[in-house]
């Protein structure tokens, strides 16, 4: 069937968004408003009945100097991953992309590859022989995946390498910590946390942490804890400019698309979240947590009212979002894995991005570019 690609307006595109359970957050228009340094354009495929069958939110960077640009379709875009004709989706995108001055695409198919359970990752972490969870068994693999990768490979897209941290380098996690949600009680997600978690939250609900939704006033106090947490934890930290227009963007496209919790004790504010929800997906945005009073447990309380939200909100899944694959004990990262596995998550290895060169001169010299930086 013939489809072709063209851009669609905002109103069209969070109509296709909101008619799914699950689409990424940042493939809503709202999204490309967080992102002043990228040109923004909805994009919407049509199939031969002029129907529209997908959509996507395509950001454009401008390469210094020349009158070209990097695509981006973060998590995206929304299309029929299992169709028969996937190149007849991905063709006409490639197209329009091409006219529009892009020498090179990215993005990031929102196709599950191979799961985890908790108990797995927690036994893969133990063994002393392995290194890295895409070495070990899965639990789940999906089916179709394989085949797609195999598919985008011979219409010429090659998986991306993980971004480095600059300015210009793009990139979201392969692997994510996915709590499910949807057909448990509360009850049994409560019994999926391990003995740690459920231990922590007690001791945070005797020392009398409270947690409260915020607003966009409490942005400042939510970043001054993001500020420690960057130091201590190694990450160059976004400025609190990024929160701002973060929460205006998504408020505007729906008041509940972006959500502020924050963890109190005697009067002092120890940890703070984000949450963001599109259909029946929460994601754990950014969070953030000072180094005192820590054995009162902030953290732990502040999930825990986060997932009860989700859960009570009728999501089908709340997302801790990236983890390393790393299984090394000496990996500073592999604490944040344990701490999200504990919670009930398992592990979710999405398909990764990948590239395609619409222009191989240019696209090999950004990548020399970016790995001189």
């Amino acid at each position: 069937m013939s489809r072709h690609v063209k851009a669609i307006s905002r109103e069209e595109h969070l109509r296709f968004v909101a008619a799914r359970p699950s689409v990424s957050h940042l493939q809503t228009p709202a999204w490309g408003d967080v992102k002043p340094d990228w040109r923004a354009e909805s994009l919407g495929w049509f199939d031969g009945d002029g129907t529209l069958v997908g959509a996507g939110l395509v950001l454009m960077r401008p390469l210094p100097r020349l009158r070209r640009c990097l695509a981006y379709l973060p998590e995206g875009p929304v299309i029929d991953w299992g169709a028969a004709d996937l190149e007849g989706l991905l063709e006409p995108m490639l197209g329009y992309l091409r006219s529009r001055g892009a020498f090179s695409v990215k993005m990031g198919p929102p196709v599950v590859a191979r799961r985890w359970s908790a108990d797995a990752v927690k036994a893969a972490i133990a063994d002393p022989g392995a290194r890295r969870l895409g070495d070990v068994e899965a639990t789940v693999r999906e089916d179709g995946a394989d085949e797609i990768a195999e598919r985008l490979r011979g219409m010429g897209w090659r998986r991306a390498e993980a971004a480095s941290e600059d300015a210009f380098a793009v990139g979201q996690p392969r692997y994510v910590c996915q709590v499910p949600l949807a057909g448990r009680s509360l009850e049994a997600v409560h019994n999926g946390l391990n003995q740690q978690w459920r231990r922590n939250i007690k001791k945070a609900e005797k020392a009398g942490v409270k947690v409260v939704r915020g607003d966009q006033e409490d942005l400042g106090a939510f970043h001054e804890l993001y500020v420690e947490t960057a130091e201590r934890d190694r990450f160059v930290p976004r400025p609190l400019g990024y929160f701002r227009r973060m929460w205006t963007a998504l408020t505007a496209e729906d008041p509940d698309r972006m959500r502020l919790y924050l963890a109190h004790h005697d009067g002092e504010v120890l940890a703070a979240a984000t949450m963001l929800t599109v259909g029946e997906h929460v994601w754990y945005s950014y969070g953030a947590s000072t180094a005192r009073r820590r054995e009162v447990q902030p953290s732990s309380a502040l999930q825990w009212r986060m997932m009860c939200d989700a859960h009570e909100g009728g999501a089908a899944v709340y997302d801790f979002r990236g983890i390393t694959d790393t299984l090394d004990e000496d990996n500073h990262l592999l604490g944040l894995v344990r701490f999200k596995v504990g919670a009930g998550g398992q592990a979710v290895e999405y398909l990764g991005e990948w590239d395609y060169p619409l222009n191989r001169v240019l696209h090999k010299a950004l990548g020399l570019y970016m790995s001189r930086r």
